[in-house]
């Protein structure tokens, strides 16, 4: 694989109780979260982040979801589809500069794209 920068750094669990899903993933992890608010919890461990969703969030997360650091979002999404992925969150800002998207593979998994800009 010649793109060096792919690479699993984020993953998201959709949780139905934050507050305690917050004190379990803390306990877990070893510290309190960095970004805490009552939409997203998000905890970075050497590298890696690990965030919360309440109830999946806006897009209806059921499961967690690694999402893959990629450079150009838009190109990592033509190709995907064009081998045969079909995009169920199109490339969307979610503040901060950080740009993320999903696509579905052909069994219906979940796979989260993410760029920082």
């Amino acid at each position: 694989m010649s793109d060096t920068a792919l690479s699993i750094k984020t993953v998201l669990h959709p949780v139905s109780d934050l507050a305690k899903a917050k004190q379990v993933y803390a306990a877990l992890l070893g510290g309190p979260p960095q970004t805490d608010s009552p939409y997203y919890v998000g905890f970075d461990i050497g590298g890696q982040h690990i965030g919360l969703v309440p109830g999946g969030g806006p897009q209806g997360m059921t499961s967690p979801v690694a999402y893959w650091h990629v450079p150009d979002i838009e190109a990592k999404l033509a190709e995907l589809t064009a081998a045969g992925a079909v995009v169920k969150e199109a490339a969307h800002d979610v503040g901060g500069g950080r740009v993320v998207a999903t696509v579905t593979d052909p069994d219906g998994n979940v796979l989260g794209l993410l760029q920082d800009r």
